[in-house]
């Protein structure tokens, strides 16, 4: 594989990660309100002495809607501040004191006033009860004492529904769910759902890709977000949607709702039946200040829900269920700690897996640690940079002389191709045996490349989820995890860096020399690839494009030593092969 074809390839999965924002910009998929065509949970039996329902019913449930006016109740604390609703007797919103719902694009001052909220644009509060036989008016009695919450209803058939919440520190809160029926006889308690949250955009500018749901079966966790629901063909034509996933066989240890830098997670004592996820519509946050390309598809939703099956309670008898939920930031170090302790692998929702996540992870910590030195997080990608180009710096120095050397022996190597145009094994052969003989490598140019292809794309997903950049000021950049808009011209968003980053990226593709045997026409067409990242990352986060315009002019005072300390001892041309008579 040769420069060309690294190239090509980096390009390739560049346009493969950029592919679905521009699908989702042009080609939005009709958000789907939940409707009758929906399937509700299966009535699968918790106890073998009732038999289980033939199926999914024909609709999915939905709240009752009181008409009592509603009741709040709120209790805060150093990081949440927790509003309760009478309606559906939940959790209606979380304000987080400690960051706000958007970060301004134009101003120094940087932080708006509004905090962020979760669950605060949901239909329903969070450990709403939904399904036939268990919701009543749906509104429920709501009482304060010592810190705990509690929503309290019985039904006219006796089953009596209790639900206490007790925030805690550091983002967590516990909660608790009881069924007891009130009656000297038996109750049957059909199947339920259990609402844990709602995914929603905290702000106008948030990343509507980013929104979605996970889920842990112990083993391994999934993110079902808006590709699943859209069902596109080949991952980018339109296709019929779909409205409902549901999954799990009593092995739901956790899930999570989140958006693109905060999670709403539910951890319950014992793991769940199944769960439930649905893509609703929601209000829009406030698009009055700045938007991006992407904030008309801000209505969609992912409702996540617990799904269990029917029980039968007996005489006075009661079942509680009790959760642990995680309501703030997707930050690695404070979930890291919490999984450790739970033993649950939380930290998952940081989305650190595949073949790229170790490297993600790594360079989080290493950039967070770096800041505790005291840089900013903008010098941080910075020296990140700079120490990548350092340890790099012996494979890229190999791979210019590599090239060079290649270049030098072009005469030669088109001798033998000459030679044996007719024969292309032969020639691969002869072709092989002779730079064995100089000792040149053919992938001597392309392997540092190719190593450095898991960190570039590590740096990319971890700039992308790391909620340290939100709101980091650097140079003229307001916040690192956004595009660094300076203005607008006739509505269109002018963003420096990813300019400066394509001048740096042209410098560097016209002092780079050609791969060997390149057609002159492909030449050209390499040369302005510069033009197509320009365009690819113009809307990425500015802690992004900071790290390729770092690179990239790292990358140039490396050509230009590389080319200082070797360029007075050219490469000896080796003789002529002669052709036989």
């Amino acid at each position: 594989m040769d420069r060309k074809s690294i190239i090509i390839l980096v390009a390739a999965i560049g346009v493969l990660f950029a592919l679905s924002p521009v699908v989702d910009h042009f080609f939005p998929p009709k958000p789907l309100p939940i409707t009758a065509t929906m399937a509700a949970p299966t009535n699968a039996p918790e106890q073998s002495n009732l038999p289980a329902a033939p199926g999914p019913a024909a609709s999915a449930p939905i709240l009752s809607q009181p008409s009592v006016a509603e009741k709040t109740l709120t209790v805060s604390n150093a990081d949440m501040i927790s509003h309760f609703t009478s309606h559906g007797g939940g959790l209606k919103a979380v304000d987080l004191r400690n960051y706000p719902a958007a970060v301004s694009r134009t101003s120094r001052t940087g932080w708006e006033t509004a905090r962020a909220s979760l669950n605060s644009m949901a239909p329903v509060p969070v450990l709403s009860v939904l399904g036939e036989g268990v919701q009543g008016d749906g509104y429920f009695t709501l009482t304060s004492s010592e810190g705990v919450i509690r929503a309290e209803k019985t039904l006219t058939n006796g089953l009596r529904l209790i639900k206490e919440f007790e925030p805690e520190t550091n983002y967590f809160f516990k909660a608790r769910l009881v069924l007891e029926n009130t009656t000297s006889q038996p109750l049957v308690v059909l199947a339920r759902e259990v609402v844990i949250g709602t995914s929603t955009a905290i702000g106008p500018l948030d990343d509507p890709t980013a929104m979605g749901t996970f889920w842990y079966n112990g083993v391994k966790s999934q993110n079902i977000k808006d590709p699943w629901f859209a069902n596109r063909t080949l991952g980018c034509l339109p296709g019929i949607p779909r409205a409902v996933y549901e999954e799990g066989a009593s092995n739901v240890v956790w899930a999570a709702v989140h958006n693109q830098f905060f999670a709403l997670a539910a951890i319950p004592s014992n793991p769940a039946p199944r769960i439930v996820i649905r893509k609703i519509v929601v209000p829009a946050p406030d698009l009055q200040g700045p938007t991006n390309s992407m904030s008309a598809t801000l209505t969609n939703g992912y409702q996540a829900a617990f799904a269990y099956g029917a029980v039968v309670l007996a005489a006075h008898q009661s079942s509680e269920t009790k959760f642990t939920f995680y309501a703030g930031p997707k930050e690695y170090n404070r979930l890291a700690e919490a999984a450790q302790g739970m033993n649950n692998n939380l930290d998952l929702i940081m989305d650190f897996t595949g073949p790229f996540g170790f490297f993600s992870k790594l360079l989080l910590l290493a950039m967070n640690g770096l800041h505790k030195t005291g840089l900013q997080y903008g010098w941080t990608v910075i020296a990140i940079t700079v120490i990548l180009k350092v340890v790099f710096w012996p494979l890229t120095k190999a791979s210019i002389n590599s090239q060079k050397r290649m270049q030098a022996l072009q005469p030669q190597i088109q001798a033998i191709a000459e030679k044996y145009k007719d024969d292309p094994l032969k020639k691969h052969q002869k072709t092989t045996e002779f730079l064995k003989e100089q000792k040149v490598s053919q992938f001597g140019s392309c392997l540092p490349t190719l190593l450095q292809i898991p960190v570039f794309f590590g740096f990319y997903w971890m700039l992308r989820n790391a909620i340290e950049l939100r709101g980091a000021h650097f140079l003229w950049v307001n916040d690192l995890s956004q595009p660094d808009t300076v203005a607008y011209l006739a509505g269109f968003p002018v963003n420096p860096l990813p300019l400066i980053m394509g001048a740096t990226q042209l410098w560097q593709s016209a002092l780079t020399p050609p791969a060997p045997g390149m057609d002159p026409g492909q030449q050209k067409v390499m040369k302005f690839m510069p033009v197509l990242f320009i365009a690819l990352l113009y809307r990425m986060s500015a802690g992004l494009t900071l790290y390729w315009t770092v690179q990239n002019l790292l990358s140039i005072l490396q050509m230009k030593l590389t080319k200082t300390v070797t360029g007075t001892s050219p490469v000896a041309a080796p003789a002529m092969v002669k052709k036989k008579k």
